[in-house]
């Protein structure tokens, strides 16, 4: 194998002659952003090592599984443990009840789960599980929700308002979609029209309550009560998805800030992911037991997964989730995303550019722009140039942000005072470059 093949260029190019892009997810291939990938050799706590040897301050995560950072020894122990038992058995384990047990735990809007193997399959679970539990065909999600490549929520709205999507992508039929709104982000005249008009027929409302596929932007307290309120007033399921918030903004999830915010609130379904699999590949769906008896084979809702429940990822996951569970560990791993996204505003602010933050837990997201954005037209209206430069001036300075304006970040355990502080100085220097 030649020098240049371990170069990232040349794995890049080696790649593209064997996977469609590069890559096995779209974003991985830095076209939002231009360049070349960087290929991970290693990582360990804090930092991603690439195969040219260069070490980057990881603000990615995995997408945000990491909570702990990469190699936690306590992880490590229980996947080395559950690895050495076998890998797979395609039967129960104690292990799929504990990790059950301990999610059902800290969300006291589940009675029931099931786990299953990715976001995108717990989301499409979910989705099903509405319809077959309400016997209505319609759903309505909101544009910059992603909510993972299922053909049903492939979809982009059409040009008037609570009106019937289209596909998003190739190889998915029009027929197959017509049963998907589409609405604006934080948009109340819209939701409410959506019900008006078609409640009687709308089977569940799916959002992310902090959307990390537009960056970072919050569902407004105003705006969340009212779809809890019409989901109830007209018999239609609130799916709240927590693939990417969940045990990542809090202990309880995205949901359990909004219940502080508004009395009585619940989801009646839920979907995690990353964080309970601590990166290894594994997610889940829940709901009270009425809902969530509708499965087979208690129910007439089919879904069914060989590898659901493996043991080695349930290991990760549970051993994962007791480390989040330990005092303190939320109130800290906040301070530390606050002072990040704190010292990048200071950091604009001095060299006189535009920038926006927030943030919740370990996620924040950042734009450079006046005001914070509330929905997806908003996010697409910021300065994208000047963030992809920003982007790659921070590579070279060995911080590793996410590769497209419209993913948020993460912060970990692993996090140390002097890595934020590292990563507020390249950004000062880097701003000041503009």
């Amino acid at each position: 194998m030649s020098t240049e093949s371990k170069t990232n260029a040349g794995l890049f190019a080696r790649a593209q002659k064997v996977i469609p892009g590069g890559v096995n997810s779209p974003v991985r291939a830095f076209r939002a952003v231009g360049g070349t990938p960087r290929f991970i050799a290693r990582a360990h706590g804090a930092y991603m090592v690439d195969a040219e040897g260069k070490r980057y301050i990881d603000y990615i995560g995995s997408w945000g599984p990491m909570i702990l950072g990469h190699g936690h020894p306590a992880v490590l122990e229980a996947v080395k443990k559950a690895a050495d038992d076998g890998f797979s058995f395609g039967a129960p384990t104690e292990r799929e009840i504990e990790l059950a047990e301990e999610i059902l735990s800290l969300v006291p809007s589940m009675e029931q789960l099931r786990l299953v193997s990715s976001g995108t399959e717990a989301a499409m679970s979910a989705l099903r599980l509405a319809r077959g539990a309400t016997g209505r065909s319609h759903i309505v999600k909101f544009e910059g929700c992603y909510h993972g490549h299922a053909d049903a929520l492939l979809v982009k709205a059409g040009s008037g308002l609570a009106t019937f999507g289209h596909p998003t992508s190739a190889g998915v039929p029009p027929e197959v979609v017509q049963h998907t709104m589409v609405l604006e982000y934080n948009n109340l005249a819209q939701i409410e029209e959506a019900f008006a008009l078609h409640g009687k027929d709308i089977a569940c409302v799916m959002i992310e309550p902090i959307a990390g596929n537009m960056n970072f932007v919050r569902a407004s307290v105003p705006f969340m009560t009212k779809l809890r309120e019409l989901c109830t007033k007209h018999g239609a399921l609130l799916v709240f998805d927590e693939v990417m918030t969940g045990f990542r903004v809090a202990l309880g999830s995205a949901q359990s800030l909004y219940a502080k915010l508004i009395p009585g609130f619940a989801p009646d379904l839920s979907v995690f992911g990353k964080v309970i699999g601590g990166g290894m590949p594994l997610a889940a769906f829940g709901g009270k037991r009425a809902v969530m008896e509708q499965l087979a084979p208690l129910g007439p809702v089919y879904q069914a997964g060989t590898l659901s429940g493996n043991p080695v990822a349930t290991a990760c996951g549970l051993a994962t989730l007791r480390e989040i569970r330990k005092p303190g560990f939320y109130e800290a791993l906040g301070a530390k995303t606050k002072t990040l996204v704190d010292g990048l505003l200071g950091a604009a602010r001095e060299a006189g550019v535009p920038m926006v933050g927030d943030c919740e837990g370990g996620m924040f997201g950042f734009f450079f722009a006046d005001t914070l954005p509330q929905s997806y037209p908003a996010v697409i209206a910021t300065d994208k140039e000047r963030f992809n430069a920003f982007f790659h001036a921070m590579l070279e300075s060995g911080v590793y942000f996410a590769p497209a304006l419209y993913e948020a970040g993460f912060v970990s355990a692993a996090h140390s005072a002097e890595d934020i502080a590292a990563t507020v100085a390249a950004a000062t220097r880097c701003l000041a470059r503009r």
